[in-house]
């Protein structure tokens, strides 16, 4: 409720609110949400009714296509003006547009704003008024704009009851965005809780605890070095808005806050790029790649899914996302490079997969940070830097504990056989009670011939 500028809007009117949200699964402008993504917004939406329901209000939520439910509950209430933030997609903003101009034509005016981003990305252009292609000059730009403070949350609020009998058919049964049988979210709970308020004490944890030593803690996989809040910016319970603010008082000239607010950059980034360029999430934004030969193997892709590729640092971050619908930063990289170069499946299926497991399923980040680690983007790491797990691995998980924490199986291992179990002496194995092919998978690809079939795949474009 705090720093949402439609809401605000709406407030300042003075006139009762019907607080609303609709999940579009009949006609979405882009995917569906994942499973992990719906399982955070059952939580997201009761925290919010909760806090409505402070001010005396509730919220409604509905089922069905926007395009039809919007207007028509506009109609039966006799709504007058309809506040929104605006979405980014190409497909989004034509939707969008559609819905204002069946709302404005029954007498109902839209009132749009932005709210999830830092700044409006029609704002940010280069000399000759185009978009930036390359982030660093994207963040030199963003910084001479001003970023607007976070609004307080609205201190009164007056609402309009919506019998039960309106929409009735399309009203949203939010317990059937949580799984059941089987209850594959019992580690979630775990983990999460979502809300805003919660998304709060993540924020001041983050300032009072890891901020200052960031620009280190970031990639140790073991550690708290993170924020944490990508499920909370990508579900709206906290905004960028708030976090630049939180950043800048804290003090942004030292290196950890100053690299954590660049991050912050590059999410807007993305952002800004799926704004200007819709093919972000569905095509590779260098054309060079568009004749790249990736392979098409179910049962690699089924075994990285799985967390059992035989590669201990990859198997540790995919395990960790089916756990808690979350991973870590580093790890990410390293599961994603070793998806698009040694098993040279398209960076496409990674974000899909993506998408269904993760809470902060966010399709301007998914693909951006997809088409990043394969090379495919227009601000991207080379194709041919390939990330060798075992090093990653000895740099960011140096004691092991990542691995032992997600692959138990290797917890008898320690040193370089806990990295490579493959290259291990049998005596080793024998004493961590590791029995290859048996107890934990052999690698399903010899790391070294990955890596040059990735290389000769790339040579050949």
């Amino acid at each position: 409720m705090a720093d949402h500028p439609a809401l605000h809007a709406a407030a300042d009117s003075d006139r009762p609110l019907i607080c609303l949200y609709v999940l579009d699964d009949i006609t979405p402008a882009l995917h569906p949400l994942g499973a992990a993504a719906r399982w955070w917004l059952h939580g997201a939406l009761a925290d919010l009714r909760r806090d409505l329901k402070k001010q005396g209000g509730t919220l409604l939520t509905l089922l069905g296509s926007a395009e039809k439910l919007l207007p028509q509950l506009a109609k039966l209430t006799g709504a007058t003006s309809v506040y929104w933030h605006h979405r980014l997609h190409e497909k989004e903003r034509a939707q969008d547009d559609r819905i204002r101009t069946a709302l404005e034509q029954q007498g109902c005016e839209v009132r749009p704003h932005w709210g999830t981003v830092l700044v409006d990305p029609e704002t940010v252009q280069t000399k000759q008024g185009g978009f930036y292609k390359v982030c660093g000059s994207f963040w030199k730009a963003l910084q001479t704009h001003a970023v607007p403070e976070p609004l307080e949350a609205p201190s009164r609020l007056s609402f309009r009851v919506v019998p039960s009998s309106i929409l009735s058919d399309a009203r949203l049964n939010e317990d059937d965005l949580c799984p059941h049988a089987p209850d594959w979210a019992v580690d979630f709970r775990k983990t999460w809780e979502p809300g805003e308020s919660e998304a709060q004490e993540h924020l001041e944890d983050f300032l009072r605890h890891s901020v200052a030593h960031y620009s280190t803690g970031r990639d140790r996989v073991a550690e708290e070095g993170t924020s944490r809040l990508s499920p909370y910016l990508a579900s709206g319970a906290v905004s960028p808005r708030q976090v630049w603010a939180a950043i800048q008082k804290y003090g942004a000239h030292t290196e950890g806050p100053r690299i954590f607010l660049s991050e912050l950059g590059w999410r807007e980034f993305a952002r800004y790029t799926l704004y200007h360029l819709s093919k972000l999430p569905f095509e590779n934004l260098n054309p060079k790649f568009s004749g790249l030969k990736w392979r098409s193997n179910a049962a690699d892709l089924k075994a990285w899914q799985q967390g059992r590729t035989g590669v201990p640092i990859v198997d540790a971050g995919m395990r960790q996302l089916w756990q808690t619908g979350w991973m870590h930063n580093r790890a990410r990289m390293i599961v994603g490079s070793f998806l698009t170069k040694h098993l040279l499946i398209d960076w496409k299926k990674g974000d899909a997969w993506f998408r269904d497991t993760l809470v902060d399923a966010d399709f301007a980040n998914n693909a951006m940070n997809w088409q990043w680690v394969a090379g495919t983007g227009i601000e991207a790491t080379p194709f041919f830097r390939i990330f060798n797990p075992t090093r990653q691995a000895e740099k960011f998980d140096p004691d092991g504990d990542y691995i032992r924490q997600w692959v138990p199986e290797l917890r008898g291992l320690s040193g370089r056989a806990l990295f490579e179990p493959w290259a291990a002496k049998d005596d080793d194995l024998r004493k961590g009670r590791v029995q290859l092919g048996r107890t934990y998978p052999h690698p399903i690809v010899d790391l070294k011939e990955g890596r040059d079939r990735a290389l000769q795949a790339f040579r050949e474009l």
